[in-house]
């Protein structure tokens, strides 16, 4: 007999940020979204993650200095190109960044990796649950040493994701999805090449 968790999980779908507003989570929703994000595999208890908030203001002094840096990377932009990025963290009222913090172990770096982005997913899973709309994204700042600085993480830290959360009244239109047998098989032996 399914249960409410699988029939949840079997709707879940990703709403585009442009169709995300207000309201946002209170802090008291943030905190319950954070513990339940936090309840991950995590092999040998190393917590290889961290989560950002970035809200109110923030996402406003966020989107200036992306504007500031995609000009340095680009050169001049065009007013819309500057008020794509004036807006990037400004859209959801809530953007949560989920940040890999890569801990000194033996556990291999892929997986403490792999942990964080669990970390996110069940981001996702629990603002969802509390009837969030959300979109986990990561974009070209990510991947910039400077982009990651000015969203503030440290030389070694990578983005996870940035979790955009907030409230969205519209249907979002169901995507394609895989089918499972073309995703699923038997283990057939040692790959033959």
């Amino acid at each position: 007999m399914p249960s409410p968790i699988i029939d949840f999980l079997s709707q879940r779908s990703s709403t585009p940020i442009s169709a995300i507003g207000l309201p946002g989570p209170s802090d008291a929703e943030i905190e319950t979204m954070v513990r339940i994000a936090a309840r991950v595999p995590d092999h040998g208890r190393l917590t290889p993650w961290r989560f950002v908030l970035y809200r109110g203001d923030a996402r406003v002094e966020v989107g200036k200095y992306l504007a500031d840096l995609a000009e340095e990377r680009e050169g001049p932009l065009t007013e819309q190109r500057r008020e794509q990025e004036l807006k990037r963290f400004a859209r959801a009222p809530l953007v949560i960044g989920v940040i890999f913090s890569k801990v000194d172990h033996h556990i291999p770096e892929w997986e403490q990796f792999l942990s964080s982005g669990a970390a996110a997913m069940n981001l996702v899973h629990a603002a969802n649950g509390l009837g969030y709309a959300t979109n986990w994204i990561s974009n070209w700042y990510s991947s910039d040493e400077k982009g990651r600085a000015l969203l503030g993480l440290a030389p070694h830290e990578r983005v996870a994701g940035f979790v955009h959360i907030g409230s969205c009244d519209a249907k979002v239109p169901e995507r394609p999805r895989p089918e499972v047998k073309d995703i699923l098989s038997e283990y057939a032996g040692p790959w033959k090449g």
